[in-house]
């Protein structure tokens, strides 16, 4: 399945559908999986605050497990990350001692009220499931029941040979600006033209692209089917300029395909496929704090079952690929998401056909929030 935007398409037209859910989700989805940091980091830290979906939340090691409360404690709203390990898997607050257990959130004790305090059981405080996959701890932030977390990760990274080399920032900006940023058709041939990871690389001029479905309909990809490396502009001149260090191209239009696919899919994953013998894929998660920021979780992955090709691309990563790509090339995008306002785009040309499919896809496919069922802790 493909969607084509036509020279003769009205794309002001294509803007124009109500996009409800779009407009709903500008603080996040619910109903979804989340990666939030590395789960090296949060054992080492032993407790860690984060915001997701405009909810702060609490983070604990917990022994073999992870745990994931509402960082309110229900007495005065004071942050329980504030609080102390008075016993084992529970958390006290710092004010007034109320003690409440790490996996089911109910109140075990009213510390300054004695042990026979009568409220003791009778409140609880939201947990949120937690689980570890590929070394990073994801934490479930939806009504219902959760699904498995290896439906929103892609399948490709649980192999047993993949290496996994993540990069996690709290950035400025709208996740879904970050997420159309990251599909986006022409911003490349622009935004990226004389970034440091292309400066020996022919960026093209502009491209025929069409935007497939895959066949599970998980993925959203872009498909370069022809490839304008460069041409002449009526009146103006061709563009763009040769330069003597890119190599020569032999023609100005090239065949595409598939080899250099850009993904993205539900909730907020872009995938971005190396192109000829890199043999390494990006990944970046725009994962929601509220409707201003998000985490940008990126990740570089390879396939390698060879001890030596591991340690070579652990090198290629720490010397080149985390500082070229991850700061300098991605950096281009995060200046630019961050200052996209609400309502953007306002007219739309071809290349936004990206941006229209990835509406669709999320007002098509998006989980609605699921009342039933609910996860709260007791008394909550």
């Amino acid at each position: 399945m493909s969607a084509v935007l036509q020279n003769n398409t009205p794309a002001e037209a294509e803007g124009r559908e109500p996009w409800e859910k779009y407009r709903a989700a500008a603080g996040g989805l619910d109903e979804y999986w989340y990666p939030v940091m590395t789960a090296a980091e949060l054992r080492q830290k032993k407790r860690a605050t984060v915001e997701l979906v405009g909810r702060k939340l609490v983070l604990l090691a917990d022994g073999a497990k992870f745990r994931a409360l509402l960082d309110a404690c229900p007495h005065r709203q004071v942050p329980l990350s504030l609080g102390k390990v008075e016993f084992p898997g529970t958390i006290t607050c710092m004010y007034h001692g109320w003690t409440f257990n790490l996996e089911s959130g109910r109140m075990v004790a009213a510390l300054t009220d004695g042990p026979d305090s009568p409220i003791n059981g009778k409140v609880g405080v939201r947990t949120y499931p937690v689980e570890e996959r590929i070394g990073l701890v994801f934490v479930w932030m939806g009504e219902g029941k959760p699904v498995p977390v290896e439906d929103d990760v892609p399948t490709e990274l649980f192999r047993e040979d993949a290496r996994v080399y993540p990069f996690v920032r709290t950035v400025g900006g709208n996740w879904r600006h970050a997420t159309e940023n990251g599909f986006d058709e022409s911003h490349v041939k622009m935004l990226h033209r004389y970034a440091a990871w292309v400066t020996f690389r022919n960026v093209s001029a502009w491209n025929e692209t069409s935007i497939d479905k895959s066949d599970d309909g998980v993925w959203l990809e872009r498909v370069q089917r022809n490839v304008h490396l460069f041409d002449d502009y009526p009146g103006l001149g061709s563009w763009p300029k040769k330069r003597f260090w890119k190599p020569e191209p032999n023609k100005g239009v090239t065949t595409g395909g598939k080899d250099h696919a850009v993904g993205v899919r539900l909730p907020c994953i872009l995938r971005v496929r190396q192109p000829g013998k890199a043999d390494w894929t990006h990944y970046e998660w725009y994962v929601p704090i509220n409707k201003d920021s998000y985490i940008y979780l990126v990740l570089a992955v390879t396939w390698r079952s060879s001890p030596w090709k591991r340690f070579m691309f652990w090198m290629r990563y720490w010397t080149y690929i985390l500082w070229v790509h991850h700061y300098g090339f991605n950096n281009q995008d995060l200046g630019v998401v961050a200052k996209t306002p609400e309502g953007a785009p306002v007219r739309l040309f071809r290349p936004d056909i990206s941006i229209i499919e990835w509406r669709r896809h999320l007002e098509q496919n998006a989980r609605p929030v699921n009342r039933s069922g609910n996860n709260k802790g007791a008394g909550a």
